[in-house]
């Protein structure tokens, strides 16, 4: 997600520091980028000449406190655990100039909790990307309890200036798109647990009757086993509501490290140069 929301900050004209931790990490992000600006060349959305200028634009550090030192705003964009956040929140909230605007990218996480970790909370905001970030359109706005109108209204202005639309919600856990997405991501996953249907059998039901570009299988990989199963922790927690518990099956698939895309096998297998859609051995 980093290296996407880079992406469109870097394409609209703004100047970008891209931090990690890891320099490895950096150059494979800086690849992808490069990949990704080859795509649009490819599809005629942008020229080389705009692809090169939007390279200029990035910077790479693997110090937070030099990459943050003369910035106007900061996306978090690390992985789904609070205390990660929480950490990375203390640290660019010491170094980042007094005025910077903090956001997280965070897709459930709340930006209340987030935002009680440094000492500009009215300053802290979530700009929560939709994957993947140079294609898709959404900004999720998230307003935590101290977030001032104001920086609302240079987020949603900034989203518009990215040529994203930005939606406003409010911070309650899960906020709209994944409070919405992740049961029935969840039932989808029971349905196949309780032997109702097949894969793609569900996946085609919902593809077909409901619309959807992905069945919610599908997606469950392209996003992440795990991603899912810590968001719904995060709901079952926040609300105390059963009906968000993960199911037993998604619960035993993270357990064995089959999370999808990322390791190669989820409800469906991955292989590299492979784009037909395999269901897993073990679900057929």
């Amino acid at each position: 997600m980093g290296n996407g929301i880079a992406h469109v900050f870097a394409q609209s004209g703004f100047t970008v520091n891209l931090i990690d931790v890891q320099q490895a990490q950096l150059d494979k992000a800086l690849q992808t980028i490069t990949k990704n600006f080859d795509r649009q060349i490819a599809k005629g959305t942008i020229t080389e000449e705009q692809k090169a200028a939007a390279l200029k634009n990035i910077a790479t550090h693997t110090d937070v406190a030099a990459g943050v030192k003369e910035a106007e705003l900061v996306v978090e964009a690390a992985t789904e655990n609070i205390d990660l956040k929480l950490k990375i929140f203390k640290q660019i909230d010491e170094a980042a100039p007094a005025g910077c605007i903090l956001a997280s990218n965070t897709s459930s996480i709340s930006i209340t909790k987030i935002a009680a970790a440094t000492k500009r909370p009215e300053l802290v905001i979530g700009m929560h990307f939709m994957n993947p970030v140079p294609v898709m359109k959404l900004v999720e706005i998230i307003n935590g309890y101290a977030t001032s109108a104001a920086v609302t209204e240079k987020i949603v202005a900034l989203s518009k200036q990215l040529g994203k639309i930005p939606c406003a919600v409010n911070d309650y856990p899960g906020f709209i798109a994944n409070r919405i997405l992740m049961p029935m991501i969840n039932e989808a996953i029971y349905s196949l647990y309780e032997g109702v249907a097949g894969v793609s059998e569900i996946d085609t039901v919902m593809k077909l009757g409901m619309a959807h570009p992905m069945g919610p299988l599908q997606l469950a990989d392209f996003i992440g086993l795990d991603v899912c199963y810590s968001i719904l922790n995060v709901l079952h927690d926040g609300f105390g509501n059963p009906k968000y518990a993960p199911c037993p099956l998604l619960v035993n698939m993270v357990t064995a490290g089959k999370l999808g895309v990322k390791s190669g096998e989820g409800f469906y297998t991955y292989s590299a140069g492979s784009k037909e859609l395999m269901v897993s051995e073990r679900f057929k």
